[in-house]
């Protein structure tokens, strides 16, 4: 798909991008001038409606318990953390709590709260219900995380309460109304990062209760919920109206304590075709739509329509389940890796500039292996290994999700019959398995089960090495079966090296031998991106996904 100079004149990335390399950030940061509470006047008062085509409904609405992109996008704007992300720089800056420091080598960190802030429910938000917060995660039982694999508090934090020895979370003491303390058990560099994720957004702890939030006895599009995870409370700028089978609809928050923006009431409307989203945009229907796929770029350009690309911050893979015998043996998954042709995938369904992948941790964030390991795409070599592995043609059941599109998947079906094609060329006897994302997809190849090769990918949620190999490859799980004390041992002790040259050793260490055990196979660094109707002024795209749409700017 080659460049012209009409399709130049209407791409623009995000107006602010993320600079992705990492930094420390473990001092005590002067409040930034978005930490005072600006006076809203009666001018400013949200009147606009802003319609946003989405690929899939989400899957819940508590954040702790639903990682998927959709259902995130919705819930930043419901809910806010204790820690926000700088546009530009990428570092965490004042949210909920307006400063912090460190303590005791690292293991300790205080917070001064916003004060005057109340959730959409009415309640005060203070640091009881910060420490309400973080108790609720640390406890979550082993039943309720079987329910939610979505939830991301053990992939941050190593462990919960029915293993305390295990985690780096200690405790959450209430200082006074407006200071909290939180304990760990052990340095965690990239703390305060992880407190940006959508996971630790403070909930209010009456709506929790009033909720049942910690009882999965509803179902939603094959997803386990709460009562709370489809109507949740938080201090963000927008609250939920509705919830219906085709969209979602939010309306601006009139206690919010920050600029509440243009937009009074955003709808997120799913259609689950890519064509479906570009001829809703193209009819007026909606303002704009996130996963813009190859299939469709070409016809927005064509039209004038703008496209807002985000910087790379995501990986695709193929996973691969080592809970299947044949799948245990090395061989057998390098000859997977060396039938696959990743450029021919890349070049038929991603935009442009999307590079290949040989490590899951993106090129710009230390800890990027220049050296990582990589076997290349070699047909030929693949049947080889696969003879001297005695592989006698075992059926693979290989999961791909119907009816999304994901920031790093954006054609699935189309990526799914490629992918297959090639594995069946070197000599895999491939069992192809469709799942529709909104019937459990994720839980079904994130869980114990029978698959042995499925599509997915990760996005980054902060900057920091650890966010990408931590949550698949810190301990065994249900996805991949992957089992190296090794690795576990030296992830875990990165996460609490002080940034500089030995943590970015230890990363590029990690990357090689992660690569060279080949536990899934990641193929590309996609680059994403959204289109918008000419109503939009700006959009304030992100490679992290953290785009709260009181900074969309409309026309008026």
């Amino acid at each position: 798909m080659p460049s012209s100079p009409s399709r130049r004149t209407v791409i623009t990335t995000g107006a602010v991008l993320l600079a992705l390399s990492v930094t420390s950030c473990t001092g005590v940061p002067a409040p930034s001038p978005s930490s005072t509470a600006p006076a809203p006047s009666a001018s400013a008062e949200p009147t606009a409606t802003f319609n946003f085509g989405t690929a899939v409904q989400p899957l819940g609405l508590d954040p702790a318990l639903s990682s998927d992109v959709e259902s995130q996008r919705i819930t930043r704007q419901i809910l806010e953390g204790l820690v926000g992300v700088d546009q530009t720089t990428g570092q965490p800056t004042p949210l909920l709590a307006t400063e912090w420091s460190e303590s005791n080598e690292g293991r300790t960190y205080t917070f001064k709260l916003r004060s005057g802030v109340t959730f959409q429910d009415g309640t005060p938000f203070n640091a009881d219900a910060v420490c309400t917060n973080f108790k609720r995660w640390f406890a979550f039982s082993a039943e309720l995380r079987r329910q939610a694999p979505g939830s991301s508090f053990k992939g941050v934090f190593k462990a919960h309460s029915d293993e305390a020895a295990l985690s780096i979370f200690k405790s959450c003491r209430a200082l006074s109304a407006d200071t909290v303390q939180i304990n760990l058990t052990q340095r965690f560099t990239a703390f305060l990062q992880a407190l940006t994720l959508p996971a630790f957004a403070i909930a209010s702890p009456a709506a929790l209760a009033a909720g049942n939030a910690d009882v999965l006895d509803r179902n939603r599009g094959g997803q386990a919920m709460s009562a709370y995870g489809a109507h949740p409370v938080g201090t963000g700028p927008f609250r939920l109206k509705s919830w219906d089978e085709g969209s979602v609809t939010l309306v601006s928050n009139p206690s919010y304590w920050g600029d509440r923006g243009q937009i009074a009431t955003i709808n997120f409307v799913a259609y689950n075709h890519p064509q479906a989203r570009l001829q809703a945009l193209l009819d007026g229907k909606i303002d704009g739509y996130d996963a813009v796929t190859v299939g469709n770029f070409d016809q927005l350009v064509k039209r004038g329509k703008q496209i807002v690309q985000r910087d790379p911050f995501s990986v695709m893979y193929l996973g691969i389940n080592q809970e299947i015998p044949v799948l245990q043996n090395q061989k057998v998954r390098q000859a997977i890796e060396l039938a696959i042709d990743k450029e021919t995938l890349i070049r038929k369904f991603f935009i442009d500039n999307t590079a290949a992948a040989t490590q899951f941790v993106p090129p710009k964030i230390s800890g990027f292996n220049n050296d990582a390991p990589a076997l290349g795409h070699d047909p030929a070599k693949a049947k080889e290994y696969l003879k001297e592995a005695g592989y006698a043609g075992e059926a693979l059941r290989f999961y791909y999700p119907l009816n999304v599109t994901r920031p790093y998947l954006p054609t699935p079906e189309k990526v799914y019959a490629e992918i297959s094609r090639q594995l069946t060329a070197a000599g895999f006897n491939i069992q192809p398995v469709p799942v529709d994302w909104s019937e459990g997809y994720l839980q079904k190849v994130q869980s114990p089960g029978d698959h042995a090769l499925h599509l997915l990918g990760w996005n980054g949620s902060y900057s920091d090495a650890d966010n990408f190999v931590a949550p698949l490859f810190g301990e065994k799980n249900g996805e991949f079966g992957y089992q190296d004390p090794q690795v576990f041992s030296k992830i875990n002790r990165a996460r609490g090296l002080p940034e500089g040259e030995e943590r970015d050793e230890q990363y590029h260490t990690i990357n090689a031998q992660i690569a060279a055990s080949v536990p899934a196979v990641p193929i590309a660094f996609p680059i994403s991106a959204l289109a918008l109707s000419d109503r939009v002024v700006s959009y304030p795209a992100s490679p992290v996904l953290n785009e709260v749409f009181t900074k969309v700017q409309l026309k008026p």
